[in-house]
């Protein structure tokens, strides 16, 4: 996974009005979890808050990054595990960062990327991408950019689903049964394949 850094200051207002005020100013309000648990046993989070223009470069790219979070000057690893986007705006309103280490494996969702040309596609196919990222668990510096998937030998009406891939080092999070791509019939390869039949009758008479 590549690595990024962001940089960001503690909050100790807390709060929507806070909040509210912090957005006016160009940041975005954050929380980033660990393994630290208050005295309920919940996850307790430290509150920080990033200006947008940080955020951007991990939010509106399909890679998925390890971030280096430097927080008042201290630096903690950590993935993105939730945004909560504006309705209309569609600006991120906050962000949950979930702190991570070398030791302790992790489940996030790495984009799917498909190698070769299909043989449905030459025979006239057309290729159906159904799920573009799929949930994996390794420690994150074993997970990586991309999940190369071969579909080469992929025919037209049939699929490849999670529980035929395995990829070394990485527990597949996804359910198995979910289909990843598919070749579609298309009308061209409809008639295609009606005018081979038609050759094989005429040559077989």
């Amino acid at each position: 996974m590549k690595e990024i850094n962001v940089t960001g200051q503690k909050r100790t207002d807390l709060g929507k009005k806070a909040s509210k005020a912090l957005r006016k100013e160009g940041l975005v309000p954050c929380n980033l979890y660990g393994e630290k648990k208050g005295e309920n046993g919940a996850p307790e989070a430290l509150s920080f808050a990033v200006p947008f223009s940080e955020l951007r470069k991990v939010i509106y790219t399909p890679h998925v990054y390890v971030i280096n979070l430097i927080i008042d000057g201290e630096s903690h690893t950590a993935i993105m595990k939730e945004i909560q986007f504006h309705p209309t705006t569609d600006a991120p309103l906050h962000v949950d960062f979930y702190e991570v280490n070398d030791q302790k494996p992790i489940t996030i969702g790495i984009p799917v990327k498909l190698v070769g040309l299909a043989q449905g596609v030459r025979d006239g196919g057309r290729m159906n991408l159904s799920i573009r990222k799929i949930n994996v668990t390794a420690p994150y510096q074993a997970i990586p950019e991309h999940l190369d998937i071969d579909v080469t030998a992929l025919k037209i009406g049939k699929s490849i689903k999670v529980g035929d891939l395995s990829f070394e080092g990485l527990e597949l999070a996804t359910s198995k049964a979910v289909v990843v791509c598919s070749i579609k019939m298309t009308r061209n390869a409809q008639l295609a394949a009606a005018d081979a039949d038609a050759d094989a009758d005429a040559a077989a008479e």
